[in-house]
């Protein structure tokens, strides 16, 4: 583990070109901004640079607001690691709207932690747009 203390930049956040998990490509911000109109396939998150902290496994959380499972279940919030392949690397955590719309509103609350810290920590407030 590296002994000097990561930095953490939050670089972009708002909404996002539709991400394409498989391409090495991050998406293109088009708005920033922490308000999210609840439109089915709107991109939103944001993107890190993390300096100094190669070969270390970064955290990510995505709270939902109380979003139901086909079961009627509240999801867990959405969790992951990822291996940091660089000493400047670049992170996108983002999520986008699926139907149904109306159970996707509320604040959404995006997390990254590195070694029990976290590191990052952005919320986005999904709204119904107006008619």
């Amino acid at each position: 583990m590296s002994k000097l203390k990561a930095d953490v930049s939050i670089i972009y956040s708002g909404i996002f070109s539709q991400w394409d998990n498989s391409s090495d490509e991050l998406p293109r911000l088009l708005q920033a901004t922490v308000h999210v109109p609840g439109l089915i396939d709107t991109e939103f998150g944001f993107i890190t640079r993390i300096k100094k902290a190669k070969n270390q496994i970064l955290t990510y959380c995505i709270y939902h607001p109380d979003i139901p499972d086909d079961d009627g279940n509240i999801r867990p919030p959405f969790e992951g690691e990822v291996f940091i392949k660089q000493n400047d690397w670049r992170f996108y955590l983002g999520d986008c709207i699926w139907a149904p719309v109306n159970n996707k509103l509320g604040n959404w609350r995006m997390t990254l932690t590195l070694n029990g810290k976290i590191i990052a920590d952005k919320t986005f407030k999904v709204y119904l747009p107006e008619e």
